[in-house]
């Protein structure tokens, strides 16, 4: 790809999301969605968050996935969904998969 291309392909989606955000906020209440759509874009931000953090989590270094004990982002994570699961406390979890990621980093690894 030329770097031409490349600027043509941002600007493009750039005005592309632009107009998506901008016609939700000129129709305002005035845009209806049927029920199946507001239950599709309730599930919106689960899917994008796991679209980010699943990568991260199973190939850290950008290369093959390490599912081994040795991946502390594995490890805390593993370990932060079963705490989130079994307590439902957000500020617990969150707590616990930061003190288990770093204290697996940097004492057993």
């Amino acid at each position: 790809m030329s770097t031409a291309q490349g600027i043509l392909m941002i600007v493009g989606m750039a005005i592309v999301t632009y107009l998506v955000k901008a016609s939700v906020l000129i129709l305002g209440d005035r845009a209806r969605f049927a029920p199946i759509v507001r239950t599709a874009l309730g599930f919106v931000p689960v899917t994008v968050l796991t679209a980010i953090i699943v990568p991260i989590v199973i190939a850290p270094h950008h290369g093959d996935a390490e599912l081994t004990w040795r991946n502390p982002q594995l490890v805390a994570a593993i370990g932060t969904a079963i705490v989130g699961f079994t307590t439902r406390h957000a500020l617990a979890t969150i707590a616990f998969g930061l003190a288990l990621f770093f204290a697996w980093q940097f004492w057993v690894i």
